[in-house]
C-alpha cells in the first residue's frame, strides 16, 4: 500500500508542474481525494472478503484445528516410521491415520451398538412390564462419595419403580434431558476427532509442502528470521502441550488407575477416568485419591490383605498422585525456547476460555507473545546502546 502510495505521489509531481500554483492546489485535492477513495474502498473490499471466507471456513474451524494439532504431533512419528520402512509419505500417512481410526472408531461403534441394544431391551421390558431392577449389593454404600446416595435410590428403583418415576418424575425427566445431551455431545466430538484424524493423515501426507507453506506465511507477517524462529517455536510448543498436559494426564491416570484396581476400589475405572480429567484440567490427583485413601483405611480396603498391604498401597497412590509434579517439568516446554510457566499459564487460561483445544492455542499464542516481547525489548536496548555509543557528549 505504502508503494502504491509512494508511485502516485512521484507521479503526481511531474503532473504538477505543467500547471500554475492555484491549479496545482486543486488538482493536489482531486488526486488525494481520489487516492484516499481508492484506498479506502479497497481496504472495504479486502475486510468484506475476509469476514466472507472467516464465515465460510467457520463451520470447519475446530475440524481443522484439531487436524492441525494432530498432524503436529503425530509428524515425528510419521518421520521415523517412514525413514525406518522406507515408506511413501501418503502411505504412511496412511497407516497412521487407519490406526487411529481403528483405535478410536471400532470401540465407540460397539459401544454405540451395544448402548443401542440396551437401552431398546430396556424400552421393551417396561412396555412389557416385565421390567426387574436387581437391589444392590450392600458394598454400594462403601463407594467413595455418591455410595450411600446411589444406594438409596437403586434400593428404591428395585422396590418400586413406578412409584420412584411418579415421586421424581421432573428430576427423571432432567436427568434424561442430560443424557440425551451428553450422549449427542459425546458423538460430535468423537465424530470431529475422527474427522480430525482422517484430514491429519492428509497433512501429514503433505508435511513438507504444507511446513513450506506456512513458512512463508510466518515470514509474509513477521519478516524472514523471526518468522522461521515463530513458526518453530509453535510447532514445538504444541507438541510440548500434547505430552506434558495430555500425555502426563494419561500416565497418571494409567498408574492410579492400576492402584485403584490393586486396592479393590469400587468403581475403579470410573475414578481412573476422573483422575484423567482432572488431570488435563491442571487439578490435583488428590481429589481423587484422598476419598479413595479414606475408603481404604475405613473399610478395610484391599479385600483380604493386611495392614501391611494398605500401607504399600498408599504409599503407592501417593506417589501415583504425585507423578505429574515430576513428570511436568520434565515434559512441558522440552525443545521450546520459553520458560514452562509461560507454556503452562498459556495452556490453563486458555482452556478456561476455550475448551480442551485452549490447552494449544493458548499456549502458542502466548508463547509467541512472550518472544514477540522480547524480542521488542531487545531492540528498544540495542536501539538505546546504539544512540549512546553515536552521542558525541
Amino acid at each position: 500500500m505504502i508503494a502504491v502510495l509512494s508511485m502516485h505521489t512521484m507521479g503526481l509531481y511531474g503532473f504538477l508542474q505543467e500547471f500554475p500554483l492555484e491549479e496545482q492546489y486543486q488538482a493536489v485535492k482531486t488526486r488525494i481525494s481520489h487516492d484516499l477513495i481508492q484506498v479506502a474502498l479497497r481496504l472495504v473490499c479486502a475486510l468484506l472478503l475476509l469476514w466472507i471466507c472467516a464465515k465460510i471456513f467457520a463451520p470447519f474451524a475446530a475440524l481443522m484445528a484439531w487436524a492441525l494439532i494432530l498432524a503436529i504431533t503425530l509428524y515425528p512419528l510419521h518421520l521415523r516410521l517412514r525413514d525406518a520402512l522406507a515408506w511413501s509419505d501418503a502411505r504412511t500417512a496412511t497407516v497412521i491415520s487407519g490406526s487411529g481410526l481403528l483405535l478410536l472408531g471400532v470401540p465407540t461403534v460397539l459401544l454405540g451398538m451395544s448402548l443401542v441394544d440396551h437401552i431398546a431391551s430396556i424400552i421393551t421390558q417396561w412396555q412389557q412390564g416385565s421390567l426387574d431392577i436387581v437391589p444392590p449389593d450392600e458394598s454400594v454404600k462403601d463407594w467413595p462419595l455418591v455410595g450411600e446416595r446411589v444406594y438409596a435410590i437403586w434400593l428404591e428403583a428395585s422396590d418400586n419403580l413406578a412409584e420412584l418415576l411418579a415421586d421424581h418424575g421432573e428430576e427423571v425427566r432432567s436427568l434424561l434431558k442430560r443424557f440425551v445431551g451428553g450422549t449427542t455431545s459425546m458423538l460430535t466430538t468423537v465424530g470431529l476427532f475422527l474427522g480430525a484424524i482422517v484430514v491429519a493423515g492428509i497433512m501429514m501426507a503433505y508435511g513438507r509442502a504444507g511446513s513450506s507453506a506456512m513458512g512463508r506465511i510466518a515470514v509474509t507477517l513477521v519478516g524472514n528470521a523471526r518468522g522461521e524462529e515463530l513458526q518453530v517455536l509453535s510447532v514445538a510448543t504444541t507438541r510440548s502441550v500434547a505430552t506434558g498436559v495430555i500425555g502426563v494426564a494419561v500416565i497418571q491416570s494409567l498408574l492410579l488407575g492400576i492402584g485403584f484396581l490393586w486396592a479393590e476400589v469400587p468403581a475403579a475405572g470410573v475414578l481412573a477416568v476422573l483422575a484423567l480429567i482432572t488431570g488435563i484440567i491442571q487439578l490435583p490427583a488428590l481429589l481423587i485419591t484422598l476419598p479413595v485413601l479414606i475408603w481404604l483405611w475405613t473399610s478395610g480396603g484391599a479385600g483380604e490383605a493386611s495392614a501391611v498391604m494398605d500401607v504399600v498401597i498408599t504409599i503407592y497412590l501417593i506417589i501415583a498422585g504425585l507423578a505429574d509434579n515430576v513428570l511436568k517439568p520434565i515434559l512441558l516446554g522440552r525443545g521450546v525456547d520459553v520458560p514452562m510457566p509461560v507454556v503452562l499459564i498459556g495452556a490453563l487460561g486458555g482452556m478456561v476460555g476455550m475448551g480442551l483445544i485452549g490447552l494449544f492455542i493458548g499456549s502458542v499464542v502466548l508463547a509467541i507473545g512472550y518472544q514477540l516481547l522480547w524480542a521488542w525489548v531487545d531492540r528498544e536496548a540495542r536501539q538505546a546502546a546504539v544512540n549512546e555509543t553515536s552521542d558525541p557528549s
